[in-house]
């Protein structure tokens, strides 16, 4: 915005300059040539005096001398003719003498006693101003006067002002880029520290925010709001985030006190109340799983979320020997296939978190004598595909809900698994989405950023991964 700023100074600045220095230079330009031809209608009128003066009494001998005498002085050239137009005298050495002229236009005007002045160019196609007057005595032509004066003169002062009013002209710009520039910086600095301090909000913390005490009002009255608001964003936050981690953990004992209790009146109770005995406890146990997935929903929204490099195929080797032996009870496969994904970004422990709750998902739903399979792809993308039931396409649209489940679902999930691993996932700056497996199941296709400079030293990996949510 500096840039745009002093940009639009400069340009007003140029304007004004423009509108300002061409008129003047044109006007001072058009002032010179007319002084001139001023100067050279002049000189031409007196020397035409003196000439007619020398004709008169004969001494055409002195019309050399007259004309060689001002040409020698101001860098004209001088001509002189008869009544008849024959030159009897020309300041220039190349010029001939004794031949007739009279048939050229300013002459023949001459002839007839009227004067011309005009600017027009010589034998070498350079600009003069040319004054023709006539040599009378009253009515009486004697002679003519042809006075040249060479422009060159003149077009250097117009081009020496032209250069001053340049000079002028960038010097004043100067002066404007300089106060435009400290005018600019001192309007955008709010916004410069308003950005900053944004970046840091979406980061999740405000430890500096914006400089209200200098710029324009307007923009330190938008600081100073933009401070309030986001304390009071970030106080909500925190609010939301202490409650939602102190209730998980107020419930989690009343919760295991409650199930102890149920599974105490076993003994006591009717054997065709067991049934009933039996589902109580189970719901006490999911809502006991739901709540340890709230608590993880908590934590993660607490801890950090900026990616770093972490080695994908490690963590699948790591997850799946892990999961093997509880896939290998329920007589599922566990394989990963593809080519070695590399190196991805992730925020620390996401990864671990991601696998083991889709592999959880995907063995609770897995037939016996089926497999799950983890299949890379170079560049970041991770399929994990079972052999279940499936989801229809309404169920996988809606999958990643909190707290929903299918409606034809008979297993004792919370509703939380997939929400989880899809914040973790867009915290990583990746995608999931939800596909048919080929034949039968549902394909968790993962895509994360590949990471493309050079191999981190060493597993920078986290591992801490929290236990699925189921």
């Amino acid at each position: 915005m500096t840039r745009r700023l002093l940009l639009s100074y400069l340009a007003l600045a140029l304007l004004v300059l423009a509108g300002l220095e061409i008129p003047l230079g044109y006007v001072y330009a058009r002032g010179e040539t007319s002084r001139a031809a001023q100067n050279v209608e002049r000189d031409a009128a007196m020397l035409a005096e003196v000439a007619e003066e020398d004709i008169e009494k004969g001494q055409l001998d002195e019309l050399p001398d007259v004309a060689g005498d001002y040409a020698e002085r101001t860098g004209g050239r001088v001509v002189v003719t008869d009544k008849q137009g024959v030159v009897l005298a020309d300041s220039d050495p190349a010029g001939r003498t004794g031949i007739s002229i009279a048939a050229e236009p300013d002459i023949a005007r001459a002839l007839t006693n009227q004067s011309t002045v005009a600017t027009t160019t010589d034998g070498n196609g350079d600009d003069v101003v040319s004054a023709t007057m006539p040599g009378t005595s009253g009515t009486t032509i004697r002679g003519t006067l042809r006075l040249t004066y060479p422009m060159d003169q003149v077009t250097a002062r117009v081009h020496r002002i032209w250069g001053a009013l340049a000079l002028v002209g960038a010097c004043v710009l100067a002066a404007v880029a300089l106060v435009a520039f400290s005018m600019a910086r001192w309007i955008t600095r709010p916004l410069r520290t308003l950005e900053a301090a944004t970046a840091q909000l979406a980061d999740g913390q405000l430890a500096h925010p914006p400089d209200a005490t200098t710029g324009p009002p307007e923009l330190r009255r938008l600081a100073a709001s933009f401070t309030q608001t986001a304390t009071r964003l970030h106080q909500l936050l925190k609010a939301q985030q202490a409650f939602a981690s102190e209730a998980s953990h107020q419930l989690r004992t009343p919760l295991t006190a409650l199930r102890l209790r149920l599974e105490n009146f076993e003994p006591h109770l009717d054997p065709r109340a067991h049934p009933s005995l039996d589902e109580a406890v189970g719901e006490v146990e999911r809502l006991g799983r739901m709540v340890q997935g709230l608590l993880a929903l908590a934590r993660l929204e607490n801890a950090a979320t900026t990616p770093e490099p972490v080695d994908l195929d490690a963590v699948l080797s790591d997850r799946v020997a892990m999961w093997e032996s509880l896939a290998a009870e329920q007589y599922v496969g566990l394989d990963i296939t593809g080519p070695p994904a590399g190196w991805v970004w992730a925020i620390p422990g996401a990864l671990e978190q991601v696998v083991d709750n889709l592999v959880a998902n995907a063995l609770r739903v897995s037939p016996a004598g089926t497999a799950i399979t983890l299949h890379r792809v170079p560049g970041g993308e991770l399929h994990v595909l079972d052999q279940g039931p499936g989801m229809n396409a309404a169920d996988r649209e809606r999958a990643f809900d909190r707290f929903w489940r299918a409606s034809d679902s008979h297993h004792d999930g919370t509703g939380l698994g997939l929400p989880i691993v899809r914040h973790l996932i867009d915290a990583s700056g990746g995608t999931i989405t939800l596909h048919p497996a080929p034949g039968t199941g549902l394909d968790a296709a993962i895509r994360l950023r590949p990471v493309t400079r050079r191999r981190p030293h060493g597993n920078r990996m986290s591992r801490s991964a929290a236990a699925p949510a189921r």
